[in-house]
């Protein structure tokens, strides 16, 4: 793939994310390179101060260095700033930060050699993973420490990953056959003044999102069916009159996953209920919400991707965090209804023989500890910030915690939405021989090749381990792939 710096798409981003792809620089941009590498060559030989170049770094700023020590200057940046800690950043992660690094060096607005850029490709290509201990960023001034622990395995000095094991960059480097690079001027500040483990990071959280919300739509749609809910809160001609583009979309979605359902089809007429809860005939209005907050971040983070320096993200992170919040809420809010006979109709806690089993009551209050969990960690960043670097940084973001926390949240939210699989799943099996439509049944087939229905009380956790697999896996996903014809969740971006 050729990294046009600059013009970076979603879907190119995605591809690096993925890996098993090799990434080589737009030809176009090496003279623009060499001419900004240029110009920090004739300010080191100069006489006046510039900031990262012969001086001292924030609170040091007014700390001129000899022209003999500015190399050295650059490589003791570097080791100073490696004092991140905590778990390694996943490797999807890191591809993100050294593609993403060296699309905005490439920019030629930095400084740097082409010889840089081509070190972070050359290692990416390699298939290297640098050792970068997730927390000990603010985003004040760049992800500092972790881009810093980057930086470090390039020149030779870190580590690297490799399978889950942590070795010497030099020696990783030389079976590579590379070279471990030498700073010159300035070019240890660009390699750490960025924002590149925030986007990744958010990114991450985005792309490893998408499958899961997919998943939280056909999920939707099937308790929607097993509680014998109506699709006429789904008509377009309502939420066309509010005019909101997710509200709209999910609405598609809906009567697209619903379509065919003979258990609608056996309620259309008899049936002496006026209106379902919430938590089924508003799914577009929630669930739309969510989604447009998601796209707006999608649209923050690609043109952070393709900046050389800014920060944005951390509102981007918390807008994140609260749609990721919503999707678990909202699914948790169905599980309660299913098993709530009053509500759902079907035999309470979706046992047949309620008393002697307990059916889904306890997976609820699984599904239940979760979604408060994701409340607490949807709290914003971007209201918290502490002065670091003797007040000089008096105002940070705390943008990589923002976005670091994301993983977190899905992974609750993801359970949540495995637990309502399992709970629709055998509701919709209390309604036979009605059928749901093509695509529900499919799901629901997707269901049983991977957990057997809930006839008596059984250790159901490893059931909601497998449920939740076909959330993140991307199993439920291709379901709702296979519809056609529907609007892409990122259409906007």
């Amino acid at each position: 793939m050729t990294l046009k710096p600059g013009a970076l798409s979603l879907e190119d981003l995605l591809a690096i994310h993925r890996g098993g792809i090799t990434l080589s620089l737009d030809p176009a941009a090496r003279p623009i390179i060499e001419a900004s590498a240029a110009i920090v060559r004739r300010a080191a030989e100069g006489s006046e101060p510039v900031y990262g170049v012969n001086t001292g770094f924030g609170k040091l700023a007014n700390q001129r260095i000899s022209e003999a020590d500015l190399a050295r200057l650059q490589l003791n940046l570097i080791r100073s700033h490696s004092v991140g800690v905590g778990e390694p950043l996943q490797p999807a992660v890191v591809r993100l930060m050294l593609a993403t690094k060296a699309a905005s060096l490439a920019r030629g607005a930095s400084g740097v050699r082409p010889v840089v850029i081509d070190q972070l490709l050359a290692v990416f290509n390699a298939g290297l993973v640098p050792y970068v201990p997730s927390q000990g960023s603010v985003g004040a001034s760049g992800d500092l420490a972790p881009l810093s622990h980057m930086t470090l395995a390039l020149i030779g000095e870190g580590e690297f990953l490799v399978e889950g094991r942590r070795r010497p960059a030099a020696a990783m480097l030389a079976e590579a056959g590379l070279a471990p690079l030498q700073l010159a001027a300035k070019e240890g500040l660009a390699l750490i003044n960025g924002t590149q483990t925030s986007t990744a990071l958010a990114l991450h959280g985005l792309l490893s999102f998408e499958p899961v919300l997919e998943a939280a739509l056909v999920v939707g749609a099937l308790t929607v069916d097993a509680a014998r809910g109506s699709d006429g809160p789904f008509d377009p001609r309502i939420h066309a009159l509010r005019g909101q583009p997710g509200q709209i979309d999910v609405a598609q979605y809906y009567r697209a996953l619903l379509a065919g359902s003979q258990i609608r089809k056996s309620h259309e007429t008899g049936d002496d209920r006026v209106q379902d809860p919430y938590c089924l005939r508003c799914q577009p209005q929630v669930v739309g919400a969510c989604l447009d907050q998601l796209r707006h971040a999608a649209l923050v983070l690609l043109r952070e991707a393709n900046a050389v320096t800014d920060n944005p993200l951390v509102l981007a992170a918390d807008a994140m965090a609260v749609a990721i919040a919503e999707v678990g809420a909202i699914a948790e809010r169905r599980i309660a209804m299913l098993i709530d006979a009053g509500v759902s109709r079907l035999p309470p806690f979706l046992t047949a023989n309620a008393g002697l089993n307990s059916g889904f009551m306890i997976a609820h209050v699984t599904a239940a500890a979760l979604a408060s969990e994701n409340k607490s960690l949807a709290h914003p960043a971007s209201v918290d910030s502490l002065p670091t670097s003797a007040n000089q940084e008096d105002h940070v973001s705390m943008a990589t915690f923002a976005a670091r926390r994301l993983q977190a949240m899905i992974h609750n939210t993801a359970h949540i939405l495995g637990i309502e699989l399992l709970a629709a799943g055998q509701g919709i099996e209390f309604l036979r021989p009605l059928r749901s439509s093509t695509a529900l049944e499919q799901a629901h087939a997707l269901l049983r090749e991977n957990c057997p229905s809930v006839d008596e009380d059984r250790f159901l956790a490893p059931d909601i381990e497998r449920a939740t697999a076909l959330v993140t896996g991307g199993a439920l996903s291709r379901v709702f792939r296979t519809l056609g014809g529907l609007p892409a969740l990122w259409v906007a971006v």
